[in-house]
């Protein structure tokens, strides 16, 4: 059985956390080839491959997930 890393976690500075409304996203990047991100009031973390990270932020910055009226 492979141990869990242990992940470093960083809230965007643009975060305005306030316990009436939780609702920012943490992620970490200390684990050589992955990426976690996890909910800041519930703990729950989903993990990603460095190449999966990248291919997702390419492609938000692209506005390939931009919601349309």
């Amino acid at each position: 059985m492979s141990e869990r890393p242990d992940f470093e976690f960083r809230t965007s500075s643009t975060c305005k956390y306030n316990n009436n409304d939780p609702r920012c996203v943490e992620v970490a990047t200390n684990v050589p080839g992955k990426v976690a991100v996890r909910h800041s009031a519930t703990g729950l973390t989903v993990e990603f491959t460095a190449v999966e990270w990248t291919d997702f932020l390419t492609g938000a910055k692209l506005g390939e997930f931009d919601l349309s009226a």
